[in-house]
């Protein structure tokens, strides 16, 4: 067993800046430099330093012994500064109750009535769309993602200026934060326009998020709506304790930013590779032709859009919307061969296990067969893939983004093919989230009639 030291450090730190500026310029290049140096490495971002973790058996340890590598380091302190102690940002110490508490709210029994207001969102932004279009793909998905969230946590029970008003806060601070995270702490705190307006919406989203749950609590309605689980669970463990205000309000919050944009950006990717893979859209079109006939996809079609679920998974696979996180060490551990004190940032990124050699044949390449069990070839390691995290703390909304995902995919291309539109190179933007920078798509409507 050798000390942290001997963990070998990744090459083209800055005097200052560390690793900052590769990571922040071209996050893909950077971080599918780190593999050949080693299953960890050293980087730096800033004055931070932490351990990257690079090897897929290494990062399920990590993440399954959420005791010891908790949730923390440079993203998800600054993560508990916006969302408070949501479920993905909690410490050790509360989640356990936190989950149970949930759980009502993201039961099978619920996802039918949720998959109800995707497919009449979904609908309503396609219906919107028209042959020879030109759109913005990801900011057409976000219209619809949003208005699930919305209705999935508040049913029909906002008046629309809030509504609007709460999505574009939304936006605000999901785009703040990540500028917000790199950022050292005495920046985030000068009065410039990007701070004001960053510190304005969230509190006004915080505000507005207590005075529903209050108005909620006083009339005693069950709306079957996400906020209506959670006002209403009792864990049986802690004598039927209820969640406070501050914890739904936290949880609500967090169930907004998690599945927003990550879920656009599936979708998204989706659609730009398919537009670079001829034959995988020819054959999604075959299959969402036989399913739903240019009709709008629900809850009972998604066991039968089989193929529509692979590309999806192979998405989440070579574009997985978390692309860093990280996590602490909160007593001394070992990893591999190295031992790990205690308060050591660990990070990880599934943007480099999901392409390991390794694991993944072509790994590079958009395969939906890849997960085909049908095929002859043997799955990649369910270990190898981490889009949702694992564990105890995987993603508790994890089913829920997979029906949204399949439901908006399958609809939209039941109706429309979607073309790339030449010379236009797609890349990530940098965020939080690792979402088309820009990714304009050509409408061509199908003409099928639905029945």
């Amino acid at each position: 067993m050798t000390d942290i030291d001997t963990v070998p450090t990744a090459p083209r730190a800055l005097p200052l800046l560390g690793h900052s500026l590769p990571l922040l310029r071209n996050p893909q290049e950077f971080l599918g430099s780190l593999s050949p140096v080693g299953d960890l490495v050293r980087i730096r971002v800033g004055p931070i330093g932490m351990v990257v973790v690079c090897d897929a058996d290494l990062t399920q340890q990590v993440l399954r012994d959420d005791r010891t590598f908790d949730k923390g380091g440079v993203l998800f302190d600054r993560v508990r500064e916006v969302l408070g102690n949501g479920p993905g940002s909690c410490p050790y110490q509360g989640h356990r109750r936190l989950r149970r508490l949930l759980q009502p709210a993201f039961h099978g029994a619920r996802l039918p009535a949720y998959a109800e207001v995707m497919s009449s969102h979904v609908e309503e932004v396609v219906n919107s769309w028209h042959d020879g279009q030109v759109v913005d793909v990801p900011g057409e998905i976000m219209k619809a993602t949003n208005r699930i969230l919305m209705t999935a946590a508040f049913s029909d029970t906002l008046a629309d200026e809030t509504l609007q008003q709460m999505i574009s806060d939304v936006a605000v601070v999901f785009e703040g934060f990540y500028r917000q995270m790199f950022m050292p702490a005495w920046l985030t705190r000068l009065p410039v326009p990007g701070n004001r307006s960053f510190l304005k919406a969230k509190e006004r989203l915080t505000t507005t998020t207590h005075e529903i749950i209050t108005r909620r609590r006083e009339s005693g309605v069950d709306h079957g709506d996400l906020l209506s689980a959670l006002v209403s669970a009792r864990d049986a463990e802690s004598s039927n304790q209820r969640l406070s205000d501050d914890e739904i309000s936290d949880a609500v919050i967090s169930f907004l930013f998690a599945g927003g944009e990550s879920s656009a950006t599936v979708v998204a990717w989706a659609l730009h590779a398919l537009g670079q893979n001829p034959e995988a859209q020819r054959r999604l079109h075959e299959e969402v032709d036989e399913v739903l006939a240019g009709r709008t996809a629900t809850y009972d079609d998604v066991s039968r859009l089989e193929y529509t679920d692979r590309v999806i998974k192979e998405t989440l696979r070579l574009y997985s919307p978390g692309w860093f996180l990280t996590r602490k060490s909160t007593a001394d551990a070992s990893l591999g061969k190295h031992r790990i004190p205690a308060g050591t940032t660990i990070a990880y990124s599934p943007y480099i296990v999901h392409r390991s050699a390794e694991h993944f044949t072509r790994p590079t390449a958009f395969d939906p067969d890849r997960w085909d069990p049908s095929n002859g070839n043997e799955l990649p390691p369910r270990d190898a893939m981490v889009p949702f995290g694992s564990g105890a703390r995987k993603c508790i909304g994890d089913k829920f983004a997979i029906i949204e995902a399949v439901i908006t995919l399958a609809t939209i291309v039941a109706r429309w093919k979607l073309e790339p539109v030449p010379n236009v190179k797609v890349r990530p933007a940098l965020g939080s989230v690792m979402t088309p920078r820009r990714l304009p798509m050509r409408l061509a409507a199908r003409n099928l009639i639905a029945h």
